[in-house]
């Protein structure tokens, strides 16, 4: 327990650091390019453009990050106190690039005007919010500064310094490649983006600021190791990975999205040998050759590399045989791996879930090795929404549906169930995409569809054109079957009474994870007698499966399909959370804790998806200053 809990607060640590610089990855391309375009040894070099060069990594994006670093912790308030506090270090020691000055000044900014907010809630009388919200921001945002000023940035400075001389020692002494043996296998476990944005690129702009070039640059976005690995499968590779190889590479390499060969590495963990030493023969060819990077290159395409290589023939020629040196070594040692492996048909997709539960969040290229969809009935009848447990996400997404379908007047029957009960009868089946290979698994002949949003995602739409623009017949009226989940209007109550109690309504709640809101949903279901205590943890199993996110900045924490017996009666309780808590990167304000049994809470969570489609109705929820009035919005029903 106490080894997960370390893991999840160094993943989340990671991806904060990266959450500062990837928003502004454009800021230092544009950096990168002007500098390679218009320095005396650039492509087409200008003195007056040039001036801009300095300013921008001196002022510009420190500031940005320390800016982003504030929003992240406090929204905008947050923001504009990290900016200033970044000021600080900037002007404090203006000869060395303030980026981790930034990334501490910019998250503490937004926490101090955070923690000053949660002070004064409620105790500010009418008139004077604007007055007391500008002078404690500025009071507060000065304050930092002259901290930064004074101690920060002199810290900071000499932190910089310790690192690259450490930098150096290493290139001196031929280590740097041993580098590799730590960053291969931390990026591909749970640690991608944040060891190069959050470590080795501050480092390397200051290198390079003295330098010209930075070889950091190319430690973990060399392109190498990847394609090596994946060219590896396209020859030696068998079933799905083998196939899904090829579009892989061209992704991996071309796109710079190095996310995308982490699960086939998983797939037979002695390929981290492989990558491992790719990435050391890469380096070791970069310091031998002189290679190295004006700038980070982002993402790590080989066109990318290319853009921001200084301009002359030998870096050119350096840069470019570390990424062919890599991309060789790990393709013979990952085709000897994969040759004298056990054969067997590698499942991609599970590898792709995999990747995301040690990552701790959705992984953007999981939707990739999702594979075929199946082929489109002639005559669609029944489309069956899934989910884990069939009380939740699934049920809210058939109602937005079959609301669309009524709309349509397509005769096609909507309804909801969990995973495991998927009726073989069913043509489409819509699951969240973490789920669909277990839906493909359960019912491999019917047509999948894999959403990311149940709220609001385009993939109704389009799932509503294709039917109408089949062979479907179009009816006036929609007839829905009575089975699974999915209820007729005249099986369920007309109120929800007993299901929503105002008592159950929260309002501006504050939490410091996901954990905690979902703790306190359950909770709160326990103490109305809704379920019994074991109930909580199945609610936190449950988000740890699939998170219970469903997009428009709502999620719906729910036990798991075992703990329906812990059910005593249908309940919810919903969380208002003004600032926001994060639920695997992604905000969200209203949570509404389920407790489902035999299918009684179905109608108002009907209603909840209906509502909760239009964001208009999630800020009027949000904005809520009683239970009534977070009431009267779920009961008016659209």
């Amino acid at each position: 327990m106490a080894q997960s809990n370390i893991k999840v607060a160094v993943q989340k640590f990671g991806n904060f650091l990266s959450s500062m610089v990837m928003p502004n990855i454009s800021a230092f391309i544009a950096w990168g390019l002007i500098t390679a375009f218009f320095i005396p040894t650039g492509f087409t070099p200008n003195e007056s453009l040039a001036k801009m060069v300095s300013p921008i990594l001196t002022y510009l994006l420190p500031l940005l990050i320390g800016y982003t670093g504030g929003k992240l912790v406090h929204d905008q308030r947050g923001a504009v106190v990290g900016a200033i506090a970044t000021m600080g270090v900037i002007v404090g020691e203006p000869t060395v690039p303030m980026f981790l000055g930034a990334m501490i000044m910019g998250p503490l900014g937004g926490y101090v005007i955070k923690k000053f907010d949660q002070l004064i809630e409620g105790k500010i009388k009418a008139g004077f919010e604007m007055l007391v919200n500008n002078f404690s921001g500025g009071i507060l945002g000065g304050v930092l500064a002259i901290l930064a000023f004074w101690a920060i940035g002199p810290a900071v400075k000499v932190l910089t310094g310790w690192l690259v001389n450490g930098v150096d020692w290493l290139v001196a002494t031929n280590l740097l490649p041993l580098t590799s043996i730590i960053i291969e296998p931390a990026k591909i476990l749970f640690l991608n983006n944040a060891i190069n944005h959050g470590v080795l690129s501050p480092i390397g702009i200051e290198q390079a600021k003295t330098a010209g070039k930075s070889v950091l640059f190319l430690l973990e976005a060399n392109p190498g190791p990847g394609i090596g690995l994946l060219l590896a499968y396209c020859f030696f590779g068998k079933g799905t990975a083998k196939r899904s190889a090829p579009g892989a590479a061209l992704i991996q390499f071309f796109g710079g999205i190095h996310e995308i060969y982490f699960p086939y590495v998983l797939m037979r963990p002695l390929l981290f040998i492989a990558v491992i030493l790719g990435g050391m023969s890469g380096v070791l060819t970069l310091v031998l050759l002189g290679g190295g990077l004006l700038a980070p290159a982002s993402p790590g395409s080989i066109i990318a590399v290319l853009a921001v290589t200084p301009h002359s023939a030998s870096a050119y020629i350096a840069n470019i045989a570390g990424v062919l040196v890599a991309a060789i070594v790990s393709f013979i040692v990952s085709a000897l791996i994969l040759k004298t492996g056990k054969q067997k048909d590698e499942d991609i997709e599970e590898a792709a879930r995999k990747m995301q539960e040690m990552k701790g969040k959705k992984s953007s290229v999981a939707g990739v090795f999702a594979g075929d969809q199946g082929k489109m009935p002639e005559h669609v009848s029944k489309i069956v929404f899934a989910c884990d447990a069939g009380m939740g996400s699934s049920a809210m997404g058939a109602s937005l549906l079959r609301k669309k379908v009524k709309e349509a007047g397509l005769n096609v029957s909507v309804t909801n169930t969990a995973i495991s009960n998927l009726p073989s009868d069913a043509q489409i089946v819509v699951t969240q995409e973490e789920l669909t290979p277990r839906a493909k698994n359960k019912l491999p002949n019917a047509y999948h569809v894999s959403v990311d949003n149940f709220l609001s995602s385009p993939e109704y739409d389009k799932l509503i054109d294709q039917l109408k623009n089949g062979d479907t017949n179009e009816l006036n009226e929609v007839v829905e079957d009575a089975e699974d989940n999915a209820p007729r209007p005249e099986d369920t109550p007309d109120s929800n009474d007993g299901l929503l109690l105002e008592k159950n309504i929260f309002l501006n709640q504050q939490f410091a994870n996901k954990e905690e809101a979902i703790r306190f949903a359950g909770r709160a279901l326990v103490d109305s007698g809704y379920v019994k205590e074991s109930y909580i943890e199945a609610m936190i199993a449950r988000d740890a499966m699939t998170s219970t996110y469903m997009g428009n900045d709502v999620a719906i924490p729910h036990g798991t399909e075992e703990a329906k017996k812990d059910v005593l009666q249908s309940g919810f309780t919903v969380l208002q959370v003004p600032d926001g808590v994060d639920f695997d990167g992604n905000k969200v304000r209203l949570i509404f804790g389920i407790a489902g049994k035999d299918g009684t809470h179905l109608e108002i969570l009907s209603g909840i998806a209906v509502t909760c489609s239009d964001m208009e109705n999630i800020e009027k929820m949000v904005a809520a200053k009683s239970a009534k009035e977070i009431m009267d919005i779920i009961n008016d029903k659209k």
